[in-house]
């Protein structure tokens, strides 16, 4: 199929939507057929999942929320978007009338016949994988052998990653994914407050710890926008937010990008920084390492060739600073 066809389809797509009605007088307008709270009990009550669902998942319900988050993540016809946790569809549906493929991760044995139901207009551009998003590997993207739709497959490795994350994993994955899946360019996510404001954090910040130095090492936070909990069906008891994280390259100081090794010791040093918060870094650093006798002999050289005042807090470094205690430990490492 070629991209006259590819947008042949997307139209026929738009128009076929108008007809359906689930209660709205938008839905012509509607990007996702489901983002109602009378099409989710529809699709839930008539699988025989209502009472499950209804009471232990919190289901987007908002059209113009879904709206939102495909324009954030700039989601276009050329894109593989990989998803987590897609539910009954609601945010997959947009995204395929977007995206050239969506491959989406679901461990839920209850739901792959759902979204063969609510999914069937667009089942040649969608993959369903089921296991837990966090034993996902490289190779089991690759391994999917779904024939080609024009210029996306997939056996194209996404390039990006859309989705509205399970919190109790959100965090795990968002970092999780970037750094084992090079080919995602933007993670456009949602997730807890909480968790999006430790993902922006600054130094000095009291939300500011190890995990956001090293989603640093990753990416940037480029966009974000608040979601109350009265956009989901039922309400959850938390407010949420979408982030969008744009991939970026992380340098030494005289502009050399950073290998694997160097990045995984960057975050190393970053744990150790805030094993104990309130400590100095260098009594921190000690108690982090405490089973490994050589690193903590090694912390006063580390602390002198990164030139970094092992008497701070891990509160007030910033990325630059904790790069070079990567690679003085790297170097230490390999000495």
């Amino acid at each position: 199929m070629d991209s006259s066809d590819r947008s042949s389809d997307r139209s026929t797509i738009r128009s076929s939507n108008q007809g359906e009605d689930h209660g709205s007088g938008k839905n012509a307008e509607r990007l996702s057929p489901l983002a109602t709270p009378s099409a989710t009990r529809e699709v839930l009550e008539r699988h025989g999942l209502y009472t499950k669902y209804a009471l232990g998942q919190n289901f987007l319900v908002n059209d113009d929320i879904i709206k939102k988050i495909v324009e954030l993540g700039d989601v276009q016809p050329s894109d593989h978007v990989l998803e987590v946790g897609p539910g009954i569809g609601t945010l997959t549906a947009a995204l395929l009338k977007c995206a050239g493929h969506v491959t989406s991760i679901e461990m839920d044995y209850d739901l792959p016949a759902v979204l063969t139901d609510t999914l069937e207009q667009w089942e040649d551009r969608f993959t369903l994988l089921r296991m837990n998003a966090l034993d996902v590997t490289v190779n089991d993207i690759e391994q999917l052998d779904d024939a080609p739709i024009g210029e996306i497959s997939a056996e194209a490795m996404p390039n990006k990653l859309v989705s509205n994350l399970p919190y109790a994993v959100a965090a795990t994955v968002a970092l999780d994914y970037l750094q084992k899946f090079d080919s995602i360019d933007s993670a456009t996510i949602m997730v807890q407050r909480e968790v999006a404001e430790r993902m922006m954090a600054k130094p000095g910040t009291k939300t500011y710890g190890a995990y956001t130095v090293k989603l640093s090492m990753y990416a940037k936070p480029v966009g974000h926008f608040p979601v109350s909990s009265g956009n989901f069906f039922p309400p959850p008891r938390v407010e949420s937010t979408v982030i969008r994280l744009d991939r970026q390259i992380a340098y030494d100081k005289d502009g050399r990008e950073l290998t694997s090794d160097e990045l995984k010791a960057v975050c190393m040093m970053a744990d150790a920084a805030f094993a104990t918060r309130r400590k100095t870094l260098s009594n921190s650093c000690k108690t982090h390492f405490s089973g490994r006798g050589d690193i903590v002999e090694r912390l006063p050289q580390i602390f002198e060739q990164a030139n970094v005042d092992p008497r701070r807090r891990g509160e007030t470094l910033d990325q630059r600073e904790f790069i070079q205690l990567g690679l003085a430990l790297h170097r230490s490492e390999i000495a």
